[in-house]
């Protein structure tokens, strides 16, 4: 049995490092043109040939999206950008669309193109179709239950992989495409600015008769309000089920999320293959995953789920604040000198989420500027200080800290 690709989420260049760091065999993300992360910092070029560097340094690998859904206008230029992705090395390319899997054929006939999710491909007459065309992995659509995806995983030559999401945000919209943006809006969900009103609180009424209306329901309600997908408890199933790459969503979300996603999912997969026959869930992996901001988790289309909404409220739970990155510990002096990311004050108990084994809190004492002045709080965005610690931390490690604390 092989060991399924954990796929993450890389939103700009510090968080496609974290990835890494965290444990991702490979990550996702979006240039300068054609992708549906418009808000998402994005990457061009030359940070694009930066992170390659670290990823295949690494021995790992970076995926591309193009899947927006096109207007002509969308297709100008594409040849030579296209041409430039292949250039520089990128590993795969994530299309929708036929005319831009047409275009990258033509121009790049060696580069890996990956079916993605907005495409909807539900069924593996449809997957077999284009991997005939030349498509190398099918990123299932997220209405496919897990019997379909074995159903698929059955049908299809080993030569083609299966994709499917396991974790992060879900849409209202039948596999991504919808245009309730554009309406309310103006904003095009399938050309990367959804504004999501999806999230908002609606009232309903009922039209009794012609001009007179009656409220359904009181207060308003989420009505499309979708949660998270969660898929930690579930990793023998998928694992079983024979797909080929787990893919977390998120590119907009932070470095925090991103971190400690990767981690639960890396130590579930890992401990599965350590001894498949004796694997044992362990509940840490979910505790930490309600860590960082989320909506209430689902399961999503896999199971017979039938409430995959949250009608109450849209809201984000958040307990936890990232308030640091570790970028240097001297072992001799036990001092680590830390990035600022959310305000944080000398003495205060913080988490460690580690890169390596378990996580662990940690006192911040005797905390200083640069200059060796102490402080008792470090407050100015991304300013750097020192702290005494004991434990020792690794570079990349995060600090994070309990909103109730």
């Amino acid at each position: 049995m092989n060991k399924p690709e954990l796929l993450a989420p890389a939103g700009n260049l510090e968080k496609l490092k974290t990835a890494i760091d965290f444990g991702a065999d490979a990550v996702y993300l979006g240039g300068n043109r054609l992708n549906l992360r418009a808000s998402a910092d994005n990457f061009t070029i030359d940070e694009l040939k930066e992170g390659l560097e670290y990823a295949h340094s690494r021995n790992r690998k970076v995926h591309v999206t193009l899947n927006v859904i096109p207007h002509d206008e969308d297709l100008v230029g594409i040849e030579q950008y296209i041409t430039e992705l292949y250039e520089v090395g990128v590993d795969a390319v994530l299309i929708a669309d036929p005319g831009i899997f047409s275009i990258a054929r033509e121009v790049a006939p060696e580069l890996e193109i990956h079916l993605s999710t907005q495409a909807s491909n539900l069924n593996y007459k449809s997957a077999l179709f284009w991997h005939k065309a030349g498509i190398k992995r099918i990123v299932a659509a997220r209405e496919m239950s897990l019997e379909d995806l074995k159903t698929m995983r059955k049908e299809l030559p080993e030569t083609c992989d299966i994709e499917a999401f396991v974790h992060g945000a879900m849409c209202m919209g039948y596999s991504g495409k919808c245009l309730l943006s554009n309406y309310i809006n103006g904003r095009d969900s399938n050309r990367g600015t959804c504004t999501q009103p999806c999230r908002f609180k609606y009232n309903l009424y009922e039209e009794k008769a012609p001009g007179t209306y009656e409220k359904v329901n009181d207060n308003g309600m989420y009505f499309m309000n979708s949660k998270d997908l969660c898929m930690i408890e579930h990793i023998p199933e998928l694992i079983e089920a024979g797909i080929n790459s787990f893919k977390i969503e998120g590119r907009i979300k932070s470095s925090y999320y991103v971190a400690s996603v990767v981690k639960a999912y890396r130590q579930a997969i890992d401990k599965y293959f350590e001894d498949p026959k004796n694997y044992k869930y362990d509940p840490k992996w979910l505790q930490e995953l309600e860590k960082p901001s989320h909506r209430p988790y689902t399961t999503g289309f896999y199971f017979d789920e039938e409430v995959r909404q949250n009608y109450e409220t849209s809201a984000y739970i958040h307990n936890y604040d990232m308030v640091g990155i570790v970028i240097e510990y001297n072992e001799e002096t036990h001092i680590a000198t830390i990035q600022q990311r959310n305000k944080v004050n000398n003495g205060d108990l913080v988490e460690v989420l580690a890169i390596s084994g378990d996580n662990k809190t940690i006192k911040l004492e005797d905390m200083r500027k640069e200059n060796g002045e102490s402080i008792e709080t470090a407050n100015r965005p991304q300013m750097i200080f020192t702290v005494q610690c004991n434990n020792n931390l690794r570079h990349g490690d995060i600090l994070v800290k309990s909103r109730d604390s």
